[in-house]
Protein backbone atom coordinates (compact mmCIF):
# COMPACT_ATOMS: atom_id res chain seq x y z
CA UNK A 1 0.00 0.00 0.00
CA UNK A 2 3.01 2.44 0.63
CA UNK A 3 3.97 1.51 -2.75
CA UNK A 4 0.74 2.26 -4.77
CA UNK A 5 0.42 5.51 -2.37
CA UNK A 6 3.78 6.69 -3.37
CA UNK A 7 4.26 7.35 0.78
CA UNK A 8 7.99 7.82 1.03
CA UNK A 9 8.39 7.95 -2.93
CA UNK A 10 8.15 5.15 -5.82
CA UNK A 11 10.74 2.40 -6.19
CA UNK A 12 9.28 1.56 -9.37
CA UNK A 13 10.53 3.25 -12.90
CA UNK A 14 7.14 4.24 -14.58
CA UNK A 15 6.50 2.61 -17.46
CA UNK A 16 6.29 5.38 -19.75
CA UNK A 17 3.69 7.23 -22.04
CA UNK A 18 2.07 4.66 -24.64
CA UNK A 19 3.52 1.88 -22.73
CA UNK A 20 2.11 -1.47 -22.91
CA UNK A 21 1.14 -0.81 -18.91
CA UNK A 22 -0.76 2.30 -19.92
CA UNK A 23 -2.58 1.29 -23.00
CA UNK A 24 -3.86 -2.06 -21.15
CA UNK A 25 -4.51 0.03 -17.97
CA UNK A 26 -6.67 2.90 -19.42
CA UNK A 27 -7.93 0.70 -22.46
CA UNK A 28 -9.63 -1.30 -18.98
CA UNK A 29 -11.01 1.89 -17.80
CA UNK A 30 -12.25 2.82 -20.94
CA UNK A 31 -14.01 -0.50 -21.90
CA UNK A 32 -15.77 -0.98 -18.81
CA UNK A 33 -16.64 2.87 -19.03
CA UNK A 34 -18.15 2.90 -22.36
CA UNK A 35 -19.95 -0.59 -22.00
CA UNK A 36 -21.74 0.92 -18.21
CA UNK A 37 -22.72 4.02 -20.21
CA UNK A 38 -24.02 1.95 -23.08
CA UNK A 39 -25.92 -0.94 -20.93
CA UNK A 40 -27.45 1.82 -18.34
CA UNK A 41 -28.45 4.67 -20.62
CA UNK A 42 -30.19 2.33 -22.60
CA UNK A 43 -32.25 0.45 -20.11
CA UNK A 44 -33.19 4.60 -18.51
CA UNK A 45 -33.55 5.98 -22.01
CA UNK A 46 -37.35 5.62 -21.34
CA UNK A 47 -37.71 6.00 -17.69
CA UNK A 48 -38.75 9.28 -15.88
CA UNK A 49 -36.25 11.73 -15.08
CA UNK A 50 -35.49 11.17 -11.56
CA UNK A 51 -34.30 7.65 -12.06
CA UNK A 52 -32.46 8.94 -14.75
CA UNK A 53 -30.76 11.18 -12.24
CA UNK A 54 -29.93 8.74 -10.04
CA UNK A 55 -27.19 6.97 -11.76
CA UNK A 56 -25.43 10.47 -12.39
CA UNK A 57 -25.79 11.38 -8.78
CA UNK A 58 -23.80 7.77 -7.81
CA UNK A 59 -21.45 9.56 -10.22
CA UNK A 60 -21.24 12.68 -9.01
CA UNK A 61 -20.19 11.29 -5.53
CA UNK A 62 -17.83 9.02 -6.95
CA UNK A 63 -16.11 11.42 -8.55
CA UNK A 64 -15.77 13.65 -5.48
CA UNK A 65 -14.45 10.99 -3.36
CA UNK A 66 -11.50 9.43 -5.21
CA UNK A 67 -10.67 13.20 -6.13
CA UNK A 68 -10.71 13.63 -2.07
CA UNK A 69 -8.92 10.30 -1.19
CA UNK A 70 -6.45 11.27 -3.51
CA UNK A 71 -5.76 14.72 -1.90
CA UNK A 72 -6.36 13.17 1.68
CA UNK A 73 -2.95 10.53 0.12
CA UNK A 74 -0.99 14.09 -0.92
CA UNK A 75 -1.35 15.48 2.10
CA UNK A 76 -0.20 12.52 4.43
CA UNK A 77 2.59 12.15 2.26
CA UNK A 78 4.05 15.40 4.16
CA UNK A 79 3.63 18.09 1.15
CA UNK A 80 0.58 19.14 1.86
CA UNK A 81 -0.33 22.74 0.71
CA UNK A 82 2.53 22.68 -1.24
CA UNK A 83 1.89 19.58 -3.59
CA UNK A 84 -2.27 20.06 -3.56
CA UNK A 85 -1.19 23.92 -5.78
CA UNK A 86 -0.11 21.67 -8.58
CA UNK A 87 -3.34 19.32 -7.79
CA UNK A 88 -6.31 21.95 -8.26
CA UNK A 89 -8.94 20.79 -10.28
CA UNK A 90 -8.69 23.06 -12.84
CA UNK A 91 -7.98 21.26 -15.84
CA UNK A 92 -10.47 21.02 -18.95
CA UNK A 93 -10.52 17.16 -17.62
CA UNK A 94 -11.26 17.92 -14.08
CA UNK A 95 -14.59 20.52 -14.25
CA UNK A 96 -16.72 17.64 -14.79
CA UNK A 97 -15.51 17.22 -10.74
CA UNK A 98 -18.16 20.76 -9.93
CA UNK A 99 -20.14 20.25 -13.45
CA UNK A 100 -21.60 16.45 -12.73
CA UNK A 101 -22.20 17.51 -9.04
CA UNK A 102 -24.14 20.38 -10.29
CA UNK A 103 -25.60 18.19 -13.11
CA UNK A 104 -26.82 16.12 -10.53
CA UNK A 105 -28.33 18.37 -7.66
CA UNK A 106 -29.29 21.25 -9.81
CA UNK A 107 -32.90 22.13 -11.45
CA UNK A 108 -33.74 24.52 -14.46
CA UNK A 109 -31.51 26.30 -17.10
CA UNK A 110 -28.39 26.04 -15.08
CA UNK A 111 -29.36 22.39 -14.78
CA UNK A 112 -30.01 22.06 -18.89
CA UNK A 113 -26.81 23.86 -19.63
CA UNK A 114 -24.39 21.72 -16.96
CA UNK A 115 -25.70 18.39 -18.69
CA UNK A 116 -25.10 19.79 -22.27
CA UNK A 117 -21.90 20.47 -20.99
CA UNK A 118 -20.99 17.44 -19.35
CA UNK A 119 -22.23 15.65 -22.45
CA UNK A 120 -19.83 17.53 -24.88
CA UNK A 121 -16.80 17.63 -23.01
CA UNK A 122 -16.96 14.58 -20.89
CA UNK A 123 -15.64 12.27 -22.96
CA UNK A 124 -13.20 14.21 -24.21
CA UNK A 125 -11.68 14.50 -21.23
CA UNK A 126 -11.68 11.12 -20.65
CA UNK A 127 -9.35 10.45 -23.57
CA UNK A 128 -7.20 13.27 -22.90
CA UNK A 129 -7.12 12.62 -19.14
CA UNK A 130 -6.32 8.96 -20.24
CA UNK A 131 -4.83 8.05 -23.51
CA UNK A 132 -3.66 11.38 -23.68
CA UNK A 133 -2.10 12.06 -20.12
CA UNK A 134 1.65 11.31 -21.01
CA UNK A 135 3.43 13.80 -18.49
CA UNK A 136 1.38 11.64 -15.73
CA UNK A 137 2.63 8.30 -16.79
CA UNK A 138 6.00 9.40 -17.85
CA UNK A 139 6.36 11.05 -14.61
CA UNK A 140 4.59 8.24 -12.16
CA UNK A 141 3.97 4.29 -12.48
CA UNK A 142 0.82 3.25 -14.03
CA UNK A 143 -0.11 1.52 -10.68
CA UNK A 144 0.20 4.60 -8.35
CA UNK A 145 -2.36 7.01 -7.04
CA UNK A 146 -1.63 9.52 -8.98
CA UNK A 147 -2.53 7.67 -12.40
CA UNK A 148 -5.27 5.47 -10.50
CA UNK A 149 -7.05 8.32 -9.19
CA UNK A 150 -6.78 10.48 -12.56
CA UNK A 151 -7.82 7.06 -14.91
CA UNK A 152 -10.88 6.54 -12.73
CA UNK A 153 -12.19 10.35 -12.26
CA UNK A 154 -11.80 10.67 -15.86
CA UNK A 155 -13.25 7.62 -16.59
CA UNK A 156 -15.92 8.63 -14.76
CA UNK A 157 -16.57 11.95 -16.75
CA UNK A 158 -16.54 9.75 -19.81
CA UNK A 159 -19.21 7.42 -18.38
CA UNK A 160 -21.49 10.81 -17.68
CA UNK A 161 -21.00 11.94 -21.06
CA UNK A 162 -21.83 8.89 -22.72
CA UNK A 163 -24.84 8.66 -20.24
CA UNK A 164 -26.40 11.13 -20.62
CA UNK A 165 -25.89 10.91 -24.57
CA UNK A 166 -27.51 7.67 -24.46
CA UNK A 167 -30.17 8.34 -21.85
CA UNK A 168 -31.59 10.94 -23.64
CA UNK A 169 -30.73 13.54 -20.92
CA UNK A 170 -28.84 16.15 -23.15
CA UNK A 171 -31.69 18.88 -24.17
CA UNK A 172 -28.45 20.93 -26.82
CA UNK A 173 -31.08 23.81 -27.26
CA UNK A 174 -29.93 26.71 -28.67
CA UNK A 175 -31.18 29.12 -26.18
CA UNK A 176 -28.65 27.47 -23.51
CA UNK A 177 -25.38 27.91 -25.95
CA UNK A 178 -23.83 30.99 -24.29
CA UNK A 179 -24.57 29.67 -20.67
CA UNK A 180 -23.03 26.54 -21.88
CA UNK A 181 -20.06 27.96 -23.16
CA UNK A 182 -19.94 30.40 -20.82
CA UNK A 183 -19.06 27.75 -17.96
CA UNK A 184 -15.84 26.57 -20.55
CA UNK A 185 -14.80 30.64 -20.25
CA UNK A 186 -15.25 30.96 -16.42
CA UNK A 187 -13.01 27.90 -16.05
CA UNK A 188 -10.51 28.26 -18.56
CA UNK A 189 -10.51 31.99 -16.69
CA UNK A 190 -10.16 30.44 -13.67
CA UNK A 191 -7.07 28.56 -14.60
CA UNK A 192 -5.53 31.22 -16.70
CA UNK A 193 -5.55 33.46 -13.32
CA UNK A 194 -4.21 30.23 -11.16
CA UNK A 195 -1.43 29.48 -13.65
CA UNK A 196 -0.04 33.22 -13.28
CA UNK A 197 -0.66 33.74 -8.90
CA UNK A 198 0.65 29.51 -8.69
CA UNK A 199 3.45 29.70 -11.48
CA UNK A 200 1.76 26.72 -12.67
CA UNK A 201 0.16 25.37 -16.15
CA UNK A 202 -3.78 24.57 -15.87
CA UNK A 203 -5.64 23.65 -18.67
CA UNK A 204 -2.26 23.92 -20.40
CA UNK A 205 -2.97 27.30 -21.53
CA UNK A 206 0.99 28.02 -20.70
CA UNK A 207 3.15 24.95 -22.89
CA UNK A 208 1.51 22.13 -24.46
CA UNK A 209 4.04 19.77 -21.38
CA UNK A 210 4.89 17.03 -23.56
CA UNK A 211 0.58 16.72 -24.63
CA UNK A 212 -0.89 16.73 -27.71
CA UNK A 213 -1.14 20.17 -27.40
CA UNK A 214 2.37 19.64 -29.15
CA UNK A 215 1.32 20.51 -32.24
CA UNK A 216 0.00 23.75 -31.49
CA UNK A 217 3.07 24.92 -29.82
CA UNK A 218 4.71 24.55 -33.16
CA UNK A 219 1.82 25.94 -35.66
CA UNK A 220 2.10 29.44 -33.31
CA UNK A 221 5.88 28.76 -33.23
CA UNK A 222 5.70 28.45 -29.50
CA UNK A 223 4.36 32.24 -28.85
CA UNK A 224 2.90 32.76 -25.31
CA UNK A 225 0.18 34.91 -26.57
CA UNK A 226 -1.00 32.77 -29.61
CA UNK A 227 -1.05 29.47 -27.54
CA UNK A 228 -3.42 30.42 -24.70
CA UNK A 229 -5.46 32.04 -27.15
CA UNK A 230 -5.27 29.08 -29.33
CA UNK A 231 -6.07 26.27 -26.62
CA UNK A 232 -9.43 27.91 -25.82
CA UNK A 233 -10.17 28.59 -29.36
CA UNK A 234 -9.60 25.01 -29.87
CA UNK A 235 -12.29 23.86 -27.04
CA UNK A 236 -15.05 26.36 -28.85
CA UNK A 237 -14.26 25.26 -31.86
CA UNK A 238 -14.74 21.25 -30.76
CA UNK A 239 -18.00 22.81 -28.93
CA UNK A 240 -19.22 24.60 -31.97
CA UNK A 241 -18.88 20.63 -33.77
CA UNK A 242 -20.30 19.03 -31.31
CA UNK A 243 -23.31 20.81 -31.47
CA UNK A 244 -23.48 21.31 -35.66
CA UNK A 245 -23.26 17.52 -35.24
CA UNK A 246 -26.25 16.91 -32.92
CA UNK A 247 -28.40 19.26 -35.03
CA UNK A 248 -27.18 17.34 -38.18
CA UNK A 249 -28.46 13.82 -36.75
CA UNK A 250 -31.54 15.82 -34.90
CA UNK A 251 -32.59 16.98 -38.83
CA UNK A 252 -31.95 13.66 -40.36
CA UNK A 253 -34.04 11.92 -38.40
CA UNK A 254 -36.50 14.63 -38.68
Amino acid sequence: MKEFLGIGGYTRTPEGALSPAHLIFVGTLLAVMTALAVILGRRNRNRDEKTKNRVLVFAAILIVAVEVFKLAVFCARGKGIAEMRTNLPLFLCSIQLFTLPIAAFSKGRLREAVLDFTFIFGLLGALLGTVGAFQNYNAYPVLGIENVASGLTHSISGFASLYIGFAGMAGMKKGNIPLTLGILLVFSAAAFIANKLLDYNYMFLRSDDGTPYSMLTKLVNGSPVLYPIGVILLFVLYMAAFYGICYAIRKKRG
